[in-house]
């Protein structure tokens, strides 16, 4: 595995692989006939990729958001797919139950003080052999700069690396396998669509879109990449680990 700096934010985005996070995914993990959880599924989407392009044999969606639930049930049922409303440090789910754990930009938005138990009920409904794939945006790059005057998650990011590192030293059964960097890009039509996804992780954030409204539109196209179609472009780096259980 490759040594990574222990301030991830000073990785050279310039030299960084650049791959989307559907293709990380979808080419570390074989999801092909695995049962799986997706530990903070937000509206599904992913559950349903993983579902279908990663052909698992079923996707539990664990989310709290209720504005992330009722996008997730707003859609068509998934035969493959069920969404609970639950949290990372309470599945309700049975031990050794699944074959994969996904967190996929999702531990950093747990409780600091929960992310390791998080890790360890993910630990704890993994089979032997399972793994856990943990999915983290690095607070670096364009798409950072934007989103960290609404929310500035420099430091719960930081807690997220920590928190994988206490898992795997906790006596947990829990091994690092696989160390990733790579640079994502993210397409934003419009700023309402930015906002939009920013505002659904958490709702706090509406009122901080309405009291810099100016400054966040300013920003945005400044640091976006305008595209043709009159969409913006922004990268984000992103680090995955993959934990295997004994």
């Amino acid at each position: 595995m490759p040594v990574l700096p222990a301030d991830l934010s000073t990785l050279d985005l310039a030299r960084l692989e650049r791959a989307s996070n559907r293709d990380i995914l979808l080419r570390t993990v074989d999801f092909a006939g695995k049962e799986v959880v997706d530990i903070g599924c937000g509206d599904s989407r992913l559950a349903r990729l993983i579902a279908d392009e990663g052909q698992a044999q079923s996707v539990t969606g664990i989310e709290c958001s209720p504005r992330q639930l009722a996008k997730a049930n707003a859609l068509p049922a998934h035969p493959r797919v069920t969404v609970l409303d639950a949290v990372a440090q309470a599945l309700p789910l049975a031990d050794a139950s699944v074959d994969v754990a996904v967190f996929f930009n999702s531990l950093h938005h747990v409780p600091q003080q929960a992310m390791v138990q998080g890790l360890a009920e993910a630990s704890r409904v993994l089979r032997p052999g399972g793994v856990i794939y943990i999915s983290e945006p690095v607070a670096a790059g364009s798409f950072f700069t934007v989103c960290k005057p609404v929310d500035d998650e420099t430091e719960v990011r930081a807690q997220a690396q920590a928190a994988i590192e206490a898992a795997c030293a906790g006596g947990l059964g829990l091994h690092k396998s696989a160390d990733i960097v790579y640079l994502h890009q993210v397409k934003m039509p419009s700023f309402d669509a930015f906002r939009d996804r920013i505002v659904s992780a958490n709702a706090d954030r509406d009122a901080i879109f309405a009291q810099k409204d100016q400054a966040l539109r300013a920003l945005f196209t400044q640091v976006g990449q305008p595209l043709d179609d009159g969409g913006f472009l922004f990268d984000q780096p992103g680090h995955v680990c993959l934990l295997r259980k004994d």
